[in-house]
């Protein structure tokens, strides 16, 4: 059985774009010749790859299969190139991470803005993922490595931990909670909540506690950053639920309150996932040992929550 580099990767353009059209035009092939091609990928590999209609295609659980493998043998193919080329003009490469809310707002942007100022020819594709879908990305190799947090099923993955974090309880002064110096998570409930978006981990993973406690999430604005966040706070908007180590940072600008959360679960460990360190280019061994050795990370233990 062989397999043509062009033919795998017009097929992961076709089926990214649920259309031989889109497919062909990312590949800057004809329709005709990338359907032709199509079939003669499903000829060689005895099974169907697509599902047709008016509307588009869709892969089919054999095309899926596929799409697996053939996006981890290109994203290799690409590290096999990185590896071997840029030597004399220094560290080159492109690294795609799907990552938490709190990465992304947090601390990989001073992560990055260190590990990409050394290395010119690196470019990095940050995405802002639900857990789930950082896991599935990284499994299927749509991302060659995912930044999460708290409890993990890494089956398949390698997880490698790098710091922990807490969540806590954030109120503007002078609330009915700001005199306590821990609260339980089903008693901020009595009180409106300023949440982030639909999209953000952090926001999903509270919308999980209330279902276990059988009551909504009483929410009175969404906000798309924690900034933005601890603004509404101060302003006795409502109070919220936010990682420490951002709460922190914005109680030094802002007159907010910090509050220890008695659940166990307010208690994370920082995982980065991959589907294997070693197989990682160089340079996205770099970027792991960066996050690693961040000196910016502050344990727990070592945040008061006043």
């Amino acid at each position: 059985m062989h397999f043509d580099l062009p033919d795998l990767r017009l097929f992961v353009h076709v089926a990214e774009a649920h259309s031989m059209t889109g497919g062909a035009q990312r590949a800057h092939l004809s329709t005709a010749s990338a359907s032709t091609r199509m079939k003669t990928l499903e000829g060689q590999l005895g099974s169907r790859l697509f599902y047709r209609s008016s509307q588009g295609v869709e892969t089919t659980p054999a095309g899926e299969r596929l799409l697996r493998h053939a996006r981890t043998i290109l994203r290799q193919v690409e590290h096999v190139k990185t590896d071997f080329s840029g030597y004399a003009e220094g560290a080159a490469g492109h690294l795609r991470i799907f990552a938490n809310t709190t990465a992304v707002s947090d601390f990989m942007p001073d992560v990055l803005a260190q590990f990409l100022a050394s290395r010119p020819g690196v470019t990095i594709d940050l995405k802002e993922r639900l857990t789930h879908d950082i896991m599935r990305g990284v499994l299927d190799g749509a991302a060659d490595m995912g930044i999460v947090a708290g409890d993990v099923t890494s089956q398949g993955l390698q997880c490698v931990p790098f710091s922990r974090d807490r969540l806590v309880l954030v109120v503007p002064q002078g609330h009915d909670l700001a005199a306590k110096h821990q609260v339980a998570f089903h008693e901020s409930l009595n009180y409106r909540h300023i949440g982030l978006h639909d999209g953000s981990t952090l926001m999903q993973f509270l919308k999980e506690q209330v279902q276990d406690l059988g009551q909504p999430l009483p929410l009175r604005i969404q906000v798309l950053g924690f900034e933005s966040a601890c603004r509404m706070i101060e302003a006795g908007v409502g109070i919220g639920i936010l990682p420490a180590s951002c709460a922190q940072r914005y109680r030094q600008t802002m007159d907010i309150r910090l509050i220890a959360l008695q659940d166990t679960w307010a208690h994370r460990e920082r995982s980065i996932v991959v589907r294997e360190v070693d197989a990682l280019p160089s340079c996205g061994q770099q970027l792991l040992d960066a996050i690693v050795n961040y000196p910016g990370f502050v344990e727990p233990g070592q945040l008061k929550a006043e």
